[in-house]
Parts: C-alpha cells; sequence; structure tokens
C-alpha cells in the first residue's frame, strides 16, 4: 500500500512539474532584445518599415477564398514563431536549411505543431491496440504514450528538413564550384569582376545559378557590393564557401590577376572536397555491402550445419 501511494505521488509530481514547465514555456513575456532585432532584420529584408505593433487583421475576402485549414495553420505557426522569438531559439541552421529548401519558417512550425497533436492522438490509440491484447493494466500508460509520440512526431519534420537540406546543399557546392569556374574564364576573356559575376550566374536557369542571379540582382537595388550579396546568400543557406568566396573577393577584388588566381584555386579545393565526400560515401556503401553478404553466408552456414547438428547433439 505504501509503495502504491509512494509512485502515486511520484508520477503526479513530476506530471505537476512537467505541466509547470509547458506553461511557463508557452506563457508570454516582455519583448527581449532578441525579438526586437530579429524583427528589425525582418523588415528590413522584406524592404519595409519595422512595426513593434498588433499585426493589422487579415481582409475577410482573403480568408473566405481560403480554407479554414490553412487560416488556422497560418495562425498557428505565427503564434509559435512569436513563442519561439520571446524564448531567443532562434534556430539559425534550421533556418538555413527551410531557406535553402524554399520553406516558410511559420508553415514549418505549423506542421511540427500539427504533427505533434496528431501524436497526442496516437498514443492512447496505440494503448488501445495494446490493451485489448492483454498488454498494459495502468492508467498512466495512455498519458506517456501520449507525451512520447506527440515529442516524437513534433521532431520529425526537423529530421527531414536537415535531411533535404543536406542533399541540396550538396547540390548548390556543386554549382558555386562550376560557377566560380565560369567566373574565371569571364575575368580572363577581359570582362571586370561585377560583370563576369552576373554574365556567369546567366548560363542556366538552374535553382541554384537563379538565387545567386537573384542575390546579385538585389545588390544592385540595395546598393551593396556583389560580393557582399553573395556572401549575405552563404549566410542565408549555410553554404560556407559563399562566404568565404565574399571575403577572399573583398581583399582582392581590384586585382583582376588575383581574383582569376583565387577563383581557380577555390573551384579546385572544391572539387576536390567533393571527390573525397564521394570516395567516402563509396566505401560506407561497400563496407555495409560487406557486411550484408558476411552475415548472408553466416545465415546460409547456419541453415547448413543446423539438421547436422540437431542430430549430433540429439543423440546425447
Amino acid at each position: 500500500m505504501n509503495s502504491t501511494v509512494t509512485s502515486a505521488v511520484v508520477v503526479g509530481a513530476v506530471l505537476g512539474l512537467g505541466l509547470y514547465t509547458l506553461i511557463r514555456a508557452l506563457m508570454p513575456t516582455r519583448r527581449g532584445a532578441v525579438l526586437t532585432i530579429h524583427r528589425v532584420d525582418a523588415v528590413r529584408a522584406r524592404g519595409g518599415h519595422a512595426s513593434f505593433t498588433v499585426p493589422a487583421p487579415r481582409p475577410a475576402g482573403g480568408d473566405q477564398r481560403r480554407s479554414r485549414l490553412d487560416v488556422l495553420r497560418d495562425r498557428a505557426g505565427e503564434w509559435l514563431a512569436e513563442a519561439y522569438l520571446r524564448r531567443g531559439w532562434v534556430q539559425r541552421s534550421l533556418r538555413a536549411d527551410l531557406a535553402l529548401l524554399g520553406r516558410s519558417w511559420e508553415n514549418f512550425l505549423a506542421t511540427k505543431l500539427g504533427l505533434a497533436a496528431v501524436g497526442l492522438v496516437f498514443g492512447p490509440a496505440v494503448f488501445t491496440g495494446v490493451h485489448l491484447l492483454g498488454i498494459g493494466e495502468s492508467p498512466f500508460i495512455p498519458v506517456w504514450l501520449s507525451l512520447a509520440f506527440a515529442g516524437l512526431f513534433f521532431f520529425l519534420p526537423d529530421l527531414e528538413v536537415r535531411r533535404d537540406a543536406a542533399a541540396k546543399r550538396r547540390d548548390f557546392r556543386r554549382v558555386v564550384a562550376a560557377y566560380l569556374d565560369l567566373v574565371a574564364m569571364s575575368l580572363a576573356g577581359g570582362r571586370g569582376l561585377p560583370e563576369a559575376l552576373k554574365a556567369a550566374s546567366e548560363v542556366s536557369d538552374g535553382w541554384a545559378l537563379v538565387r545567386i542571379r537573384t542575390a546579385l540582382a538585389d545588390a544592385r537595388i540595395t546598393g551593396i557590393t556583389q560580393w557582399q550579396a553573395l556572401g549575405k546568400l552563404g549566410d542565408e543557406v549555410g553554404v560556407e564557401e559563399l562566404r568565404d568566396l565574399s571575403n577572399s573577393l573583398a581583399l582582392v577584388a581590384d586585382d583582376g590577376a588575383k581574383v582569376r588566381d583565387s577563383l581557380g584555386a577555390r573551384a579546385e579545393t572544391m572539387r576536390g572536397r567533393e571527390m573525397a565526400e564521394i570516395e567516402g560515401g563509396a566505401g560506407e556503401k561497400s563496407q555495409s555491402m560487406l557486411i550484408a553478404q558476411l552475415l548472408l553466408c553466416a545465415g546460409f552456414l547456419v541453415f547448413l550445419i543446423y539438421p547436422a547438428g540437431m542430430r549430433v547433439f540429439g543423440g546425447f
């Protein structure tokens, strides 16, 4: 009896502490410096004016043309993004992955919240199926399953985004290496650095060169140099090569020969790194295939030896 009471008290204390922590995390707090600076940067990136008042309500006609589910998703995403900023959870790496994939931060957070809600329902459903089999009698099991599945489903989109962004970032680096070669060829043909950067970005309509071309076009509008625009693009999508390229071009922008040599060496380095990654991936796949073949051979040997072994040991 005492052990039952003690376990109930412990479980209640843990649940109470968890609810208190959740409420404290979701409670609105005083707007901090991180939130204010982020809003200024976001509005500046859009080319607008900063406003720290409550956002104006959306037109009724726009909401009527959209489904209620989309409107609810947008509002949930905006609310969760506001909560992240109030707590100082910037998530720069995840934001860079989303920017590379062309996905909205608010929609991503709304997806996470929706999947967490699905996890809350999925936990009791799993418990119901297990309980029908005669396993599990404690009433606290559905609660723990709900929390576990909600947490798991909440972080599943992070894994998907990081996987897709890693693959797309590898493709982006390949395009950057080819782009640097094109810029070096344009410089060798007598063009200046700004003209070479622009001309090399116009040879194709692939998504990576379109991003570079858009960044260069924005540089002319905002009044910054093109290599600064490339550095900002590297910060946005999380490609270190563009940031390094921006810093090196800022140092040797006035010397065409040095720029050409620097771009050629950088492109060669990127291709060597890419080849090393490809060879490493091929080696890992070869090791995986070797392990799979060894396991298959071991299983086949067990299949051959088992009948004889049973006859030998069965005689004792």
